[in-house]
């Protein structure tokens, strides 16, 4: 009794996150129609009273790391004297770990249906104006989410020495059951993310493995590819970032460009790049107003719940977990290094590549001419896009490859994560720990696709956007108190 009382005492935190994941997966099995109507008219509450709060916050993280990387603090070395990372591999680790699985969920998808639902009045083409809400949707205020946990991570763990944990931002309450909660929030909240994005990508797979060959009982090929993922995921964890993360991370990239230079040199090589220029020159002019919905900025209420809300709280949802990773892999480099280069690269590097299949995806839709949605469903339209290009079979396979790496990656780098906050924030977590967040993510990840198998009329993607937008709203006021008792340590200490 004594070893077991020891051991539930020194891995609390774990223990009451694993039980409470549990419960919830629990309840899905046994209702899932009771858990989705529920969640559906809460979404709808929350969006009420806390939309517009969602895009302050946006705004104001990404002011706030501007602001940060051109102070002398920005100068400060996260550890080391020379980055653990060359920068090749560092992109490829952070951006595969934050949006990998996604850009192959709305390649197609998102820049298309902006084409033709244009969400404000303006003068500039409809080209124009998707891909700059394309931009704005998975551009810098993404990333600041992001890096916003970065830096306050890498700043504790490289520059105060202490653990990963987010708590450590709160000195003063070190001894209280208020540390306990803000982890525990953090770890919750980091779950939902995770799994939401894993759920989606899984059924992504199972709509091209659909699409391709039509199997009868398609469903089937989410959970058998979910597992897949979490096998290898945990096989990749086992051995660490330098030897399992680090190689697939810079495999996916390489194919993934591989899948980028395929559709780009089959276009029109000087409309993609005029619509990247003047789409990144017109996002980066109406930034301010899109941030905030201003004027003729503002898409309405509707859109807004279904895209930014929804996409808000994605990024904070999954911001704990990727901003530890990359503080994690940003050992070596200045603050302000980390800060534009984890908000600038990879933002520009979604830019281009929704450029490039945007614009593609236009064009096929004008020759068309008599269109009817077969490019709508976001978990096969970039299937059905690649069916007008050479060699479709193999690169609709190629694309299910890279999407299984993806997933791979956002796993293995997830359980790592999870594993270091429950494991007392150490740089080298148990292996104990990481098999248990590998078995939890995975029940976790199964139910959530269990609500779009048990009604045709539900699908995943609609139950993660009213389930994140719930979730996310305690863990948004907890990044206000992070940023401000953040600022208030470096005002007394630095």
């Amino acid at each position: 009794m004594p070893k077991v009382w020891n051991y539930c005492k020194n891995n609390l935190l774990l223990l009451l996150a694993v039980a409470i994941v549990g419960l919830l997966s629990l309840f899905i099995f046994l209702n899932p129609e009771n858990f989705y109507a529920s969640i559906v008219t809460w979404s709808i509450e929350v969006r009420d009273y806390f939309g517009s709060f969602y895009l302050w916050l946006g705004l104001l993280t990404f002011i706030f790391l501007l602001l940060i990387a051109l102070l002398p603090i920005g100068k400060r070395r996260l550890g080391g004297k020379t980055p653990e990372y060359k920068t090749a591999s560092w992109l490829a680790m952070l951006y595969s770990a934050g949006m990998g699985a996604g850009i192959l969920l709305r390649a197609v998808q998102e820049p298309l249906f902006m084409y033709q639902n244009p969400p404000i009045v303006s003068k500039d083409p409809n080209s124009i104006i998707a891909l700059e809400y394309t931009f704005y949707q998975w551009g810098f205020t993404a990333w600041a989410f992001y890096v916003f946990f970065a830096l306050i991570i890498g700043y504790y763990l490289f520059i105060k020495k202490k653990t990963v944990l987010l708590s450590n931002v709160f000195p003063q309450y070190q001894n209280s059951n208020i540390i306990k909660v803000v982890d525990l929030l953090t770890v919750l909240t980091t779950v939902i993310g995770i799994v939401a994005a894993i759920g989606l990508g899984a059924q992504q797979i199972d709509g091209g493995i659909t699409y391709l060959f039509k199997p009868e009982k398609n469903y089937y090929f989410a959970y058998l590819f979910t597992f897949i993922v979490f096998l290898f995921g945990f096989f990749s964890v086992y051995r660490g970032i330098h030897k399992g993360i680090q190689k697939i991370s810079n495999l996916n990239i390489a194919v993934t460009s591989l899948l980028f230079l395929f559709v780009l040199l089959q276009n029109d090589l000087l409309l993609t790049f005029k619509n990247f220029g003047t789409a990144t020159y017109k996002y980066i002019l109406d930034f301010f107003p899109l941030s905030l919905a201003l004027g003729n900025y503002n898409p309405g209420e509707k859109f807004l719940t279904d895209w930014t809300y929804y996409y808000w709280a994605f990024w904070l949802a999954w911001a704990p977990f990727t901003g530890i990773f990359i503080a994690r892999i940003s050992r070596g480099r200045t603050i302000r290094q980390m800060i534009f280069g984890a908000i600038l690269l990879p933002s520009l590097g979604s830019f281009l590549w929704f450029s490039v299949f945007g614009t593609s995806a236009f064009q096929i839709v004008e020759e068309m001419g008599n269109y009817q949605g077969e490019m709508n469903n976001v978990f096969t339209s970039i299937f059905v896009f690649l069916e007008n290009y050479p060699f479709a079979g193999i690169s609709s396979l190629v694309t299910i490859a890279l999407l299984v790496g993806f997933l791979i990656t956002s796993v293995d780098s997830a359980i790592y994560v999870m594993s270091m906050f429950t494991d007392k924030g150490k740089q080298n977590p148990k292996n104990s720990h990481r098999l248990i967040w590998a078995i939890v993510l995975f029940t976790f990840t199964e139910a959530i696709l269990l609500l779009g198998s048990f009604n045709p009329a539900v699908d995943v993607l609609t139950a993660m956007q009213k389930l994140l937008i719930i979730t996310s709203p305690p863990f948004a006021f907890l990044t206000v108190m992070i940023g401000i008792s953040f600022v208030r340590n470096l005002l007394v200490r630095e």
